[in-house]
Formats: structure tokens, C-alpha cells, sequence
């Protein structure tokens, strides 16, 4: 009984009788008198009584059409206001991202909330890598890594030598300069200064004094503090060494063959807020 209810009919019911007018009804509902009066028809057929009572001067409302008048008007308005709140509710996307990517992202949510207010991104920050839509509650997920065929690219692992400028020397600094420094590592393995020398340096130098980080970020930051001289992805810094808050004191880079990428939940690639999000950290800043 109540998947025949006729919903379709209480828009005309409600505006007839705030007008008790059919030509008023009709002129605010854009249908024809007759169409009205076949959407009222319809209802009270549902109902099993009138709701108005038809005289030569107008309209009256019926009894029972005043005692169902009130609870109608709010029924339609909470179901107007539930619709208005699903179609601006924000739409919210859970992402993984490492902490390594931090100073790449962040300025593009930024970004992303000034154009895009009704998106919102719930970040979970991890010092994983990878992310298993399986097993976790994520819409998308920064990665890093070997290219995925199945993620999109956003750039690739390029790496650097960056320092403060407080540390830099009057002089250009030379590779034989670096032993005077502390080395600022982002992992145990020393793997990352070690690429750069090897494709860089002809003769690389002793690397005396050395500091661990568990993340590239980390050693990022010490290096701004003037903590000693970092190895990073370029892209990671380069609004750090916009901003003059670090130097790239060789023009050399080095590729690892990492890179970082996007990926999005399998089935959800359609969604409009995933696509939006993904446009907003392919631009170009």
C-alpha cells in the first residue's frame, strides 16, 4: 500500500491549498488547471476522502483536508531539506599518503579546498609505502615505489643535494666541500647519497659526520635548520627552495626509478570527487 502512495500529488495538494486557487496553483506548479485538478483527483482517490470542499467562489479545504494539511507540510519540507543536504554534502575522501609526501600534498589540498570547498579529504598519514584496498578503509592512496600499471603517475624520484643558506659558503660549494658538513640521511642504508655520488662525483668524499632519519621529511627538516646537508627529491622541495628556506648547491640529479603515484579504490574510478581530486594533484602548481 504505501510503494502506491502517490507522492507525485502533494506538491499540488500543499500549493492549492496555501492558494485555494486552482489558476494560482497551476501558475506556481507551471502545469494547467486540469493537471492540478487530476493530481488532487488522484490523492483523494488514495485517501478516500476530499480534501476540498468546490464552490463558486473557490476553494475551502474539507475537515479532513485541514487535519492532514499540517502533517503534509512537514513531511515535504523535512524530505526538501534532506534532499538539499545530500546534494551539498561535502564529498569526503579517505586517503593514505606517506609522511614523505607531506610537503608535495599539503599545498595541494590547499589548493583543492580553495577551487573545490565541497570536497573533503580525510588524510591518514603512514610510514608504509604501499596501500591494500582489501584491508583498509581508504578511497585513494599515495604510493611509493616501482611504477603500478595500475596507478597514475605524479612524479618521479629525483634526487639532490639541498642545504640551508645559512651553511653555504661564500664560494660555490664543491663535492671536496661535503666532508665539512654533516650528512643528512633519509634512510639507514645510505642508498640515496650514494646514487648521487656514484652518477655525480668523481671522486666522492668521506662522509665523516652522518645523521639518520626514519623519513626523507625528517632529514628535509633538519636540513632547513641547518642541521647539515640533505639528499631529496627534487619535486619534494621545491617550494622550499622557492621560498629560499634551502639551496641546490649542484645542478646534478640523479633518478631512482621509484616514483609516486595515485591510486584510487577498484569500482570507484568514476567517482566525481576521486576525479576531481586527481586532476587537482596532476596540476601544475
Amino acid at each position: 500500500m504505501r510503494r502506491n502512495f502517490p507522492l507525485n500529488t502533494v506538491d499540488a495538494f500543499l500549493v492549492t491549498a496555501k492558494h485555494l486557487n486552482l489558476t494560482r496553483a497551476a501558475k506556481e506548479l507551471c502545469l494547467t488547471q486540469g493537471a492540478v485538478s487530476r493530481k488532487i483527483s488522484t490523492l483523494e482517490e488514495w485517501l478516500g476522502f476530499s480534501l476540498f470542499d468546490r464552490h463558486a467562489r473557490g476553494l475551502h479545504l474539507t475537515p479532513q483536508g485541514s487535519a492532514l494539511l499540517p502533517e503534509l507540510q512537514q513531511a515535504f519540507e523535512h524530505l526538501l531539506n534532506v534532499a538539499s543536504d545530500a546534494a551539498h554534502k561535502p564529498s569526503i575522501i579517505r586517503l593514505k599518503a606517506p609522511t614523505c609526501a607531506m610537503r608535495w600534498l599539503v599545498p595541494k589540498l590547499v589548493q583543492l579546498e580553495s577551487v573545490s570547498p565541497d570536497i573533503q579529504v580525510a588524510l591518514t598519514t603512514t610510514v608504509e609505502h604501499g596501500v591494500n584496498f582489501n584491508n583498509e578503509p581508504f578511497d585513494a592512496a599515495i604510493t611509493f615505489g616501482k611504477p603500478s600499471a595500475s596507478g597514475t603517475l605524479l612524479f618521479e624520484e629525483r634526487l639532490t643535494p639541498v642545504i640551508s643558506q645559512h651553511l653555504m659558503p661564500e664560494n660555490a660549494l664543491t663535492p671536496e666541500d661535503l666532508s665539512r658538513y654533516t650528512f643528512l640521511h633519509p634512510t639507514r642504508d645510505r642508498i640515496d647519497w650514494s646514487l648521487w655520488f656514484a652518477q655525480n662525483v668523481a671522486h666522492p668524499p668521506v662522509m665523516t659526520k652522518n645523521q639518520h632519519f626514519d623519513t626523507m621529511d625528517l632529514a628535509i627538516s633538519a636540513a632547513i635548520q641547518g642541521f647539515g646537508i640533505a639528499i631529496a627529491d627534487a619535486t619534494l622541495v621545491a617550494e622550499d627552495l622557492h621560498r629560499g628556506r634551502l639551496v641546490q648547491p649542484f645542478a646534478g640529479s640523479v633518478k631512482t626509478g621509484a616514483c609516486y603515484c595515485l591510486a584510487l579504490r577498484p569500482g570507484d574510478e568514476g567517482h566525481a570527487g576521486l576525479e576531481e581530486f586527481k586532476r587537482a594533484l596532476l596540476a601544475v602548481s
